[in-house]
């Protein structure tokens, strides 16, 4: 076994990757993620140390932390020499942290300190020791089932946080969860009882910071709208920008208006269009394309430089015609894509590398034509609450579906297209994340005005259908958020729908039905508790679960 991976739904067989990831990953990029986490529970010991004791620490190794945690979320970085960097870079924040400690008095045992906090290594043996800090050197199966659900959650957490932060939005206690959670994955003392609270304060925290994210979006770019985004092309070269991060999209906007260039969104990048702060840019045309797993195909045809600002990126083939005008930004990299540098504070990123490479390109081939609409966040939605009310009083809307999340490649994802089309014609769909591609072009109409599929945003708009949930039940003065007429049916990929996930269960959501598959870092025992607790099961076909929820 040359590396083990299970954090995302594509694990090999259901079970874990041994070889290569399916994602693409390689077992020496495997690997030094593992070990990029190993050191980051080594500097969060001190900084736990730190806290407890009232010194005070470089703020910069909280955002070294959250940006460490988000590089190994699943398709974001698959760059070797990014995570030897960080290792090297990560030893000696934890070094200078511990000397800083113990010339403030503060003792350290070190026959008791984990192995993560006193271990010296140089490149050299990096790729050695590697090998032996990852999943599996947790040996009992329910702990380390429960420890890498807590760790998932935290990295869906990282990455929240780090849009938040680039808007000038911070909550402080985040980075201390953060960093007590990695912890706590340290400690042999803490039984399985300890380690489920954990999990469900971790949801706590992931509430918390899609709430803060919310925030710095919309004070930045206001409430999104209504709003129908074109998905066809105009003559002009152009820049197809993915991800999540909309300070990038901000940047970016700002430094190709007048340039001739236009700007089109990929994936989740496809809300950016219902802020009304972008809609000023005659030049930000719409979106092109579909979810992350369709890119090879999209991008060769876009004909125009591509911007990865976070994930999902798929490594291009050998023989990709397009992989020359790929460029990352933030938490992505590949090797051999140009890297474009974080920002200095106060100051935009410089893309106009991208911007002259995009000026020398043809336009982009047309693939389809039309539009999607969305901008269903729980502002607007309040806006509409008591159309609503009033549909569901009629019985003209009998039940929602929450179907949000993440889309994949596999075949057994057609499963929700074939869902969200067969439903009754009164329901109606609620989304976020890019789990929408698989039905936001079908033609499901509307229910007396109201759109029968509403498209919150991205994945971490999650928190919009957690509010209008939570309004619903205000306004219909129910006790209990699971007597309201939604049901649940959500997929999964990769560890930002872990934390929605978890959110969710904090929130007091029971019985949702989470697929295509249900995690491989649910050890049999651990499932069962979420089962038993929570209601969580997975899914079967699409007629027999649809007699089931309308039942």
């Amino acid at each position: 076994m040359s590396m083990f991976c299970y954090q995302c739904q594509e694990a090999a067989k259901g079970t874990g990757c041994s070889i290569k990831g399916v994602c693409g990953k390689t077992n020496d990029v495997a690997n030094l993620q593992d070990l990029l986490m190993f050191v980051l529970k080594g500097i969060s010991i001190y900084t736990k140390a730190a806290r407890e004791n009232k010194i005070g620490y470089d703020e910069n190794i909280n955002k070294f932390v959250f940006d460490g945690l988000f590089a190994t979320i699943t398709n974001a970085n698959f760059d070797k020499d990014v995570f030897v960097e960080r290792v090297k870079k990560g030893l000696e924040i934890r070094n200078d942290l511990r000397s800083k400690l113990e010339q403030a008095g503060v003792k350290f045992n070190g026959s008791e300190l984990h192995e993560s906090a006193t271990w010296e290594g140089t490149p050299d043996t990096f790729e050695t020791k590697a090998t032996t800090v990852g999943i599996l050197a947790t040996e009992n199966e329910d702990v380390r089932s429960l420890r890498e659900l807590i760790i998932y959650g935290v990295k869906g957490l990282a990455a929240y946080t780090e849009h938040a932060y680039n808007l000038n939005h911070e909550n402080k206690d985040l980075y201390k969860f953060m960093q007590d959670a990695l912890v706590a994955t340290t400690d042999d003392s803490l039984t399985a009882d300890d380690l489920v609270a954990l999990t469900l304060e971790t949801g706590k925290y992931g509430v918390d910071v899609m709430a803060l994210l919310d925030k710095a979006n919309t004070t930045a770019y206001g409430n999104p709208e209504i709003t129908k985004v074109n998905i066809g092309v105009r003559n002009n070269p152009g820049i197809l920008i993915s991800g999540h991060d909309l300070r990038d999209m901000e940047d970016l906007l700002k430094q190709t208006e007048g340039t001739g260039v236009d700007v089109y969104t990929h994936s989740e990048m496809l809300p950016a269009h219902y802020y009304p702060a972008f809609k000023k840019y005659e030049h930000f045309v719409g979106n092109y394309g579909n979810s992350w797993w369709k890119q090879k195909e999209e991008f060769e045809s876009f004909n125009g430089p591509i911007l990865f600002t976070t994930n999902c990126l798929v490594p291009p083939a050998k023989d990709a015609k397009y992989k020359d005008k790929v460029y990352t930004t933030g938490a992505a990299g590949f090797n051999g894509f140009p890297h474009i540098a974080d920002r200095e504070k106060g100051r935009q990123k410089d893309f106009s590398q991208i911007i002259e490479h995009a000026k020398k390109c043809t336009s982009p081939t047309e693939i389809e034509t039309g539009e999607i609409v969305g901008g269903f966040a729980h502002n607007q939605v309040m806006q509409l609450a008591d159309k609503v009310v009033d549909a569901v009083k009629s019985g003209a809307i009998k039940k929602f579906f929450v179907m949000a999340g993440c889309d994949g490649r596999m075949k057994d994802r057609d499963y929700y297209s074939e869902f969200a089309d067969k439903l009754p014609q009164d329901t109606v769909i609620l989304t976020a994340g890019c789990a929408k591609y698989r039905y936001n072009k079908l033609e499901l109409g509307d229910i007396g005005g109201i759109p029968r599929v509403l498209d919150a945003g991205q994945c971490n708009d999650s928190y919009s259908l957690a509010v209008i949930a939570l309004k619903l039940k205000e306004v219909f003065e129910l006790n209990d958020i699971n007597d309201l007429p939604i049901a649940y049916n959500i997929a999964w990929y990769e560890q930002k729908a872990v934390i929605v996930l978890l959110a969710l269960l904090y929130l007091g959501v029971k019985n949702i039905h989470l697929g295509p598959t249900l995690p491989a870092f649910l050890s049999p025992n651990v499932a069962n508790v979420l089962v038993e607790t929570f209601g969580i099961v997975g899914i079967t076909n699409v007629e027999d679960d649809i007699k089931m929820f309308m039942n």
